[in-house]
């Protein structure tokens, strides 16, 4: 089993400051609409803007961030990323103490936090594969997605709790802390690490920030791959607002009833999914359980457009969220596995930002696109919109194989990765 391979105490080190700023996430998730709603006093549509901008914005002043963290040590880049994090959001309880704060500063904190999560998941990930054996990625993303679905389950309860009892910064106050921890964790790592050597000059040209996009384009599985990840998570991220309306409101659901059905369910079946990757893979093949999970996940969301007021509708929602979230918890470190073993060495932090960038990019645009469509067909067949375009989506899943990695049992060899063009051998989560 994944749990009880043994990956080393450096490892050990990275896997623990993933889990503590996990859990601050998770405690802290929705605080800043908690904050505009409760302190602020903001509307609803002022909300959906801090929501969607914080993603956008972020995701498009992280486009240098890739080169940028590509040749440079990655450790002491995610150290400055939790830093930075862990700075950016203090100034919200500080500013709050001395009645200062505003929307602007919500935004802008929103915007920082965003683009410093794909630099930092950039890094990390370029971290990860240089740390540990090939034939372990598998065994380590597993681990980080397990660590993400539990974070999800048991955060929002606790943090929605935290905030009734002590107000609503406790919550942002947690996670600012959970990324100083993270960061020191990552310096207890230690280690020697080389500098990476930089090809074609010392300075940032504006063509190196097209060069993940180039890279993953001409590459015949990160390209349907990244274009099946935008795709699903965007319909996924997209629907999730208007299923809250549908449920909260049109069907009269009580707010526990909604956490129940969505947040326990969906860390369960990730967790369990997490659990099941590796040893699917090594009895069925890393590639063929990824084409199916992959189809499987996107089957589900269909049926929340026929979801009943009472208990026959939450036990339907809950099931269709448990089967759903299994499926993309076997399918995310497999994914996450993949992409590492199918990017070069020294692609690897501006192949993530990229992806980071394209997927944070989808999801805003969808949800804004669904939003729209919500207020003209109603939240239920928007919701049916995007099941129906979701059950097309495993068209866009790699048919091809990298030989190795699709033999059971059987990982690809450090280092070789299929060059673009050759047929050779992962998001609301994507592992490191």
């Amino acid at each position: 089993m994944a749990g009880r391979r043994a990956l080393g105490r450096r490892f050990g080190w990275l896997w623990a400051s993933f889990a503590v700023s996990s859990y601050g996430t998770g405690l802290g998730f929705g605080a800043f609409s908690f904050m505009a709603i409760l302190v602020l006093h903001s509307g609803p549509t002022q909300v959906a803007v801090l929501a969607a901008s914080g993603r956008a914005v972020g995701a498009l002043v992280a486009v240098p961030l890739g080169p940028w963290v590509e040749f440079r040590r990655k450790r002491p880049v995610m150290i400055a990323m939790d830093l930075t994090r862990f700075g950016a959001l203090l100034t919200v309880p500080v500013a709050f103490a001395f009645g200062l704060l505003t929307f602007a500063q919500l935004l802008v904190v929103s915007i920082v936090v965003a683009a410093a999560n794909i630099a930092f998941n950039a890094a990390s990930g370029s971290y990860l594969k240089s740390l540990i054996p090939s034939e372990d990625l598998l065994v380590a993303n597993s681990r980080f997605e397990s660590t993400t679905w539990t974070s999800t389950m048991l955060g929002p309860p606790l943090g929605g709790a935290a905030i009734g009892l002590f107000g609503p910064v406790t919550t942002v106050v947690a996670d600012a802390v959970s990324y100083l921890l993270s960061a020191l964790g990552i310096r207890a790592i230690g280690g020697t690490e080389p500098r990476p050597e930089r090809t074609g000059g010392p300075r940032l040209r504006a063509g190196d920030l097209l060069d993940g996009w180039r890279y993953i384009l001409a590459h015949p599985t990160l390209r349907p791959l990244l274009l099946n990840a935008m795709t699903v998570n965007g319909l996924i991220m997209a629907a999730e607002p208007l299923l809250a309306v549908l449920l909260l409101g049109h069907l009269g659901f009580s707010p526990w009833q909604y956490a129940l059905a969505l947040a326990a369910s969906s860390g369960a079946g990730g967790f369990i999914g997490s659990r099941l990757a590796r040893p699917l893979a090594a009895r069925f093949g890393q590639r063929r359980v990824m084409l199916i999970s992959g189809t499987l996940r996107a089957c589900w969301p269909i049926g929340l457009a026929f979801v009943t007021p009472g208990v026959p509708g939450m036990l339907l929602v809950t099931a269709l969220q448990l089967a759903m979230v299994t499926c993309i918890g076997v399918f995310n470190p497999l994914l996450s596995t993949a992409r590492l073993e199918d990017t070069a060495p020294d692609r690897v932090a501006r192949t993530l930002t990229a992806w980071s960038i394209s997927t944070s990019a989808a999801i805003a645009a969808m949800t804004a696109a669904w939003g729209v469509l919500a207020s003209v067909t109603g939240a239920r067949t928007a919701i049916a919109i995007a099941g129906v375009l979701l059950l097309v989506s495993p068209v866009l899943l790699p048919r091809q194989s990298t030989g190795a990695a699709e033999t059971p049992g059987v990982v690809a060899e450090p280092g070789v990765v299929a060059e673009p063009g050759v047929v050779g051998e992962p998001d609301a989560v994507e592992g490191v």
